[in-house]
């Protein structure tokens, strides 16, 4: 007689207590970084000139571009638990001190600078680390709810974040800001002190002992070999080249020319977090989408549609139903994108992974603002979305025209 071996189902992730810890110091975290660059926005306008404001602004984008694929690094030899705490406790710590000095006095615009600084450096080690922690927090075939849980914990920081932060420099002027986003940061600290990693048989084989240089060029060296990882970071970069341009620099030159004004700029974006908030509640109920590469392709040419009809809505509440469309495409293919990443890589490889991804996205497509200003201001809104869609419908054409990235999927529960 033959004894048949039970598998034990996987725990849903929105049930696991250690995924619910994360989820909770992930989105204290969000608001703590929502309620901060409102705090350090609102800080630098006041201290100094629109043009100083600015380059405030942009200083913390240096460090995080440059040190990110260190950060990958550190993230997979120290463990991404170990940074992400390190991490927001820099950010607590940071931003208190920064709060004290300005209820006694006006340290200035090289004040905020610092910590600028000091932020930018601390994301380009919390980034990879964030990206690599939920392997070790969750089964496998639960990591993609754990992606759309992380989408709704964004979502949530994101939209409740600014409202905060606006009624507390209303109340007690950037001190007290940055006083709430310390606080924010310190929630996080005993919700992830508490987590307990999950062992990975996998874990360490990617770990040579060597140099960080010699680390990161293993870690680039794998990713350039997989069938699945290799070209997915082409997408990502592809896709965030087309997407970001239009959605923060072109959506207010729009507004303008349309003569939607500043609440229509926020009625628009209001549809467009409502349609990804329902992506990544959608992929937290289902908890795994069937052939999940060619759906991400598709919903990122139909997205790239949806971006490139966008400049042609003379109507505001047409264009925020199609911004609805657009966060809701982008979402899904987004988030279907990280947990292809999480379940595909080594876990070995996975912070210096996160953070090529997190550099195209963060790092590389950003610079893309100025061109899309500059363009918009010489043809208008209409041939630039045009453009940008297309670029956006070439990374989800990319992703349908590679084989191995088309017939991904994530595992089963």
């Amino acid at each position: 007689m033959t004894t048949a071996t039970l598998v034990a189902p996987s725990r849903p992730a929105h049930r696991n207590p250690q995924v619910l810890r994360w989820l909770g110091a992930y989105t204290a975290s969000t608001l703590g970084d929502s309620v901060y660059y409102l705090a350090l926005s609102w800080a630098a306008v006041s201290s100094g000139t629109p043009a100083q404001a600015g380059l405030v602004m942009t200083v913390s984008a240096v460090p995080r571009a440059l040190l990110m694929l260190v950060g990958g690094v550190v993230a997979d030899r120290l463990g991404p638990r170990r940074v992400v705490i390190a991490s927001d406790a820099v950010r607590c710590l940071s931003t208190l001190l920064l709060a004290a000095s300005l209820f006694v006095a006006a340290p200035g615009l090289w004040a905020l600078a610092a910590i600028a600084l000091v932020f930018g450096t601390v994301d380009a080690l919390f980034l990879p680390a964030v990206g690599a922690l939920p392997p070790r927090i969750a089964e496998r075939d639960q990591l993609a709810r754990v992606q759309g849980m992380r989408g709704i914990g964004y979502r949530a920081g994101a939209v409740l974040g600014a409202p905060l932060g606006g009624l507390a420099v209303a109340l007690g002027g950037s001190a007290t800001a940055f006083t709430v986003a310390g606080v924010l940061f310190a929630l996080s600290l005993p919700l992830l002190c508490t987590l307990k990693l999950r062992s990975l048989p996998e874990e360490g084989s990617g770990e040579g002992g060597g140099t960080a240089l010699r680390d990161l060029a293993d870690g680039l060296r794998y990713l350039r070999g997989h069938r699945v990882l290799g070209p997915m970071m082409i997408v990502v970069l592809l896709s965030d080249l087309g997407f970001v341009g239009p959605l923060n620099v072109g959506l207010a030159l729009l507004a303008e020319q349309r003569g939607w004004g500043a609440s229509g700029i926020g009625w628009v974006l209001f549809g467009f977090g409502t349609g990804a908030g329902a992506a990544s509640l959608l992929l937290t109920v289902w908890g795994r989408v069937p052939r999940a590469g060619a759906v991400s392709g598709f919903t990122m040419v139909l997205g790239a549609v949806a971006i490139g009809a966008l400049a042609s809505v003379p109507l505001l509440p047409v264009a925020v139903g199609v911004a609805l469309a657009i966060g809701l495409l982008a979402g899904l293919s987004g988030a279907l994108c990280n947990a292809l990443v999480q379940t595909e890589c080594d876990p070995a490889y996975l912070g210096r992974v996160s953070a090529v991804s997190s550099l195209c996205s963060l790092g590389l497509a950003p610079l893309s603002f100025p061109l899309t200003g500059a363009a918009i201001g010489l043809w208008g809104p209409g041939p630039v979305f045009a453009v940008s869609a297309a670029v956006c419908a070439l990374s989800g054409a990319y992703a349908l025209l590679v084989p191995a990235l088309r017939r991904a999927e994530l595992p089963r529960s």
